[in-house]
């Protein structure tokens, strides 16, 4: 248990992490670094069965408009994006 804000949560406190900057690579693939420090390898077509509003993602063109905006991963100018949390728990350790 912790209190942050003065509001007390259930389990453990995680460190906010970030989105630092993207590389866009072939095949729907692309490197996330972190704020942790880490570059970590993402898988954007696993997306595609998350929900509809990710079927946009299923084009090479539109995967390519990913950029960095506050911490996050958007896509087509801010109508798709994700939470770092969840990209980091999506993607892989880069070796």
């Amino acid at each position: 248990m912790y209190i942050k804000d003065g509001i007390c949560y259930a389990g453990e406190l995680v460190p906010e992490i970030e989105v630092a900057s993207i590389k866009i690579l072939d095949d729907g693939m692309m490197l996330v670094d972190f704020s942790t420090g880490e570059t970590r390898l993402f898988d954007v077509t696993s997306l595609l069965d998350k929900g509809s509003a990710f079927v946009p993602l299923a084009s090479e063109e539109n995967r390519r408009t990913a950029k960095v905006t506050h911490g996050f991963v958007s896509w087509l100018d801010g109508e798709i994006d994700i939470a770092p949390e969840t990209l980091y728990l999506a993607s892989k350790e880069n070796y």
